[in-house]
């Protein structure tokens, strides 16, 4: 396995065994059940290997993640619709550049992008790590160089939490760039930095905040709105009733992290409801167990919600939703 020395340690730290070459044998040292999960996870990796990856240390960490849940009475035992990591670890779901190829490292993500490829409008609802906003942009920058859209559109709705954007110099669209930032990050990390300028002065791809994309019909587009959580009821209807022939969307959000008044209903816990089961639109939940970043990450949202069941959580300054001064002039997409 690459990266042997490493990737074993992790095996052994995670599931507390030891882990020794006997000739051409691995045998796992330790009490019953640990020992089960570390040997499903050799037996997962070997199968990965065997298709020609190499397994990260993420995708290791995964798969001690998911061997609590896939461990049964016997190594060998799973549920019969079990997906074995081997069907998905380094397949490639989305070419971006000769360089960079984005693959699902974990059962949510590749139902995910599955979801992304076979209908119109995808709700992805998940913690913070999952790649929520990393494979929608994933989806729609391999869109865009293959020409299956004519242009990406990245949203997201402008709303304070505690800050005062108001004092801030510039107008509305240089108050909310902060918030549009994690959206460029992603952009910038699969597409040179030349054509992404060249993109946007040509407007084949798009970043603004929601309060602008009133009153356009967007066609031939790809379209993600991000932070969704924190969109009221109306700028939800507003947002999905702008899509044009041709286009697609991605609606992403966090509804543990809603920044909205207590009174204000968070538009993406309502479109939840009302278009589950609606054709053409997928509902995707991301869970803890599909956090891609620094396992600090899990295990600091697993403290958070062992806290909130424990109590009510505090709630953040009321924050205000900006709004354009004036309405935008804006026509037809």
């Amino acid at each position: 396995m690459g990266q042997n020395g490493e990737l074993r340690k992790r095996i052994q730290d995670e599931a507390h065994v030891r882990i020794v070459d006997r000739g051409a044998k691995v045998v796992v040292i330790g009490e019953e059940k640990q020992a089960r999960r570390a040997e499903w996870v050799l037996r997962e990796m070997l199968e990965v290997v065997r298709k020609g990856h190499t397994p990260s240390t993420d995708e290791i960490d995964y798969a001690l993640r998911e061997s609590r849940a896939s461990v049964g009475e016997s190594a060998s035992t799973k549920p019969e619709e079990y997906t074995p990591l081997s069907g998905f670890m380094g397949s490639t779901a989305a070419a971006i550049r000769k360089d960079i190829h984005i693959h699902p490292r974990t059962h949510g993500q590749k139902g995910y992008l599955d979801a992304l490829h076979e209908n119109e409008l995808v709700l992805a609802i998940g913690p913070a790590g999952t790649g929520k906003t990393y494979l929608a942009m994933a989806a729609a920058v391999s869109a865009l160089l293959s020409k299956r859209v004519q242009r990406i559109i990245l949203t997201r709705p402008a709303v304070e939490a505690g800050e005062h954007l108001g004092f801030l110099p510039g107008d509305l669209v240089e108050k909310v760039n902060p918030y549009l930032r994690p959206l460029y990050d992603a952009l910038y990390s699969m597409v040179d930095l030349e054509r992404v300028q060249r993109y946007i002065e040509t407007q084949r791809i798009e970043v603004a905040p929601l309060a602008f994309m009133r009153g356009r019909t967007l066609d031939n587009a790809f379209v993600i709105l991000d932070e969704a959580q924190n969109t009221t009821r109306e700028q939800m209807l507003m947002f999905l009733t702008r899509l044009g022939q041709g286009s697609q969307a991605v609606v992403t959000g966090d509804i543990t992290q809603v920044d909205l008044p207590r009174n204000v209903p968070s538009g993406l816990r309502e479109a939840e409801r009302i278009l589950d089961g609606v054709e053409g639109v997928s509902i995707v939940h991301l869970e803890r167990r599909d956090i891609v970043r620094n396992p600090l990450v899990q295990r600091i949202i697993e403290a958070y919600d062992e806290h909130r069941e424990g109590g009510a959580p505090e709630r953040p300054a009321v924050p205000r939703i900006l709004e354009p001064e004036h309405e935008p002039h804006e026509g037809t997409a």
